[in-house]
């Protein structure tokens, strides 16, 4: 089996590339975006082409505030894949965004030993070469 040299990209996390489009984009200018309906006024993220609150498909891009909270992580501290074994230990989270969605990203900019549930966090990015990606750091 051949070693993986190179990271996997970024929008298959997330469905169907037409419906993350914005959000790689916008993050290419430093700006977190997520969906946001305007039949009900919900948030929502991953990208979707329906509201998961009502069914609606008027959703459009919103700009989110970029602060929210660690709901939940963990410490890598093993990594198989040889392109991120560098890196490790990284903190893998879950953030609640002010705006009521859970977004997964990483903590960086800190100990993995001073990250904590509960921990304010803000939005920074990140240039993984082929993506600009969100992470979020101590706020």
């Amino acid at each position: 089996m051949s070693e993986q040299t190179e990271k996997p990209r970024g929008k298959f996390f997330m469905g169907a590339p037409e419906e993350s489009e914005g959000f790689f984009e916008a993050a290419k200018d430093g700006r977190l975006l997520i969906q946001r309906c305007t039949s009900c006024g919900e948030h929502q993220f991953y990208p979707r082409k329906v509201c998961i609150h009502c069914g609606s498909s008027a959703v459009e891009w919103a700009e989110a505030s970029g602060k929210g909270t660690v709901h939940t992580y963990t410490v890598i501290h093993q990594q198989g894949m040889p392109v991120w074994r560098d890196q490790v230990p990284y903190v893998a989270a879950i953030i609640d965004l002010e705006e009521g969605v859970r977004m997964t990203s990483n903590v960086v900019d800190v100990e993995p030993s001073d990250v904590s549930i509960g921990m304010a966090v803000e939005v920074t990015f990140v240039d993984e070469g082929m993506y600009v990606l969100p992470r979020f750091r101590p706020a």
